[in-house]
């Protein structure tokens, strides 16, 4: 069994990307962002040309950072998942260094991170994709699809956690699917069983419930 999570708006209250861009970009990054809902450009290409945008010192970056909060549950969920010797992966199409950022603070530095690469520096930031795939239904500059395939195995039990676009197509392939907002929008209307939740807390609930406790209690 392996637990897949995604970032922004589902382990974070905002979207730290979205933060950061309205504090920190030229405003062209909104008429990239309606490029993107328009169908114009897809979101791999919407989120490179965004990041490009980012001005800023690397502390002003870091205090902006420092304003994204963690869904109040989480923290308790990911020792929830290591005492009952779950693996948890964050799959996300966000950015790295914000991502590891905000973990770091919350002491949660040492969960693994899928995601886009920050790179260059203040004044000269880029964002490299390493995980895009041509072809991606998402057209997301990370293919969770394609992530989340590489670290399981074909009968390995699959728990996934998401909010958003990005998870859409990952969400066929969860044994256990956990969904709030547009992506239990989209999940109702393909009658795609899923949990809805608020925080995480009411995951580590639903999940202990599922298991039987077995192995942990919740906290």
């Amino acid at each position: 069994m392996q637990v897949f999570c995604d970032f922004d708006g589902t382990i974070s209250v905002a979207d730290s990307t979205d933060h950061v861009l309205r504090r920190l970009a030229a405003p062209a990054w909104e008429a990239l962002e309606e490029d993107w809902v328009a169908g114009r450009i897809d979101a791999a290409t919407c989120m490179r040309g965004q990041v490009a945008l980012i001005g800023g010192s690397d502390a002003e970056l870091d205090a902006v950072l420092d304003e994204v909060r963690l869904d109040p549950g989480f923290a308790d969920f990911a020792a929830w998942c290591a005492q009952a010797e779950v693996p948890l992966t964050i799959v996300s199409d966000g950015v790295d260094r914000f991502i590891q950022a905000i973990l770091t603070r919350e002491g949660l530095a040492h969960l693994p991170v899928i995601s886009n690469r920050l790179v260059g520096a203040a004044g000269g930031r880029g964002l490299e994709q390493p995980y895009r795939r041509e072809g991606c239904g998402a057209g997301s500059g990370v293919c969770k699809c394609e992530a989340t395939s590489r670290l399981t195995t074909p009968h390995q039990p699959v728990i996934y956690i998401g909010d958003g676009r990005s998870d859409f197509c990952v969400s066929g392939r969860a044994d256990i699917l956990f969904a709030k907002a547009s992506l239990a929008e989209y999940a109702a209307g393909r009658a795609r069983p899923y949990h809805s939740f608020r925080t995480f807390h009411d995951i580590t609930t639903t999940l202990s419930a599922l298991l039987g406790d077995r192995r942990v209690s919740a906290s």
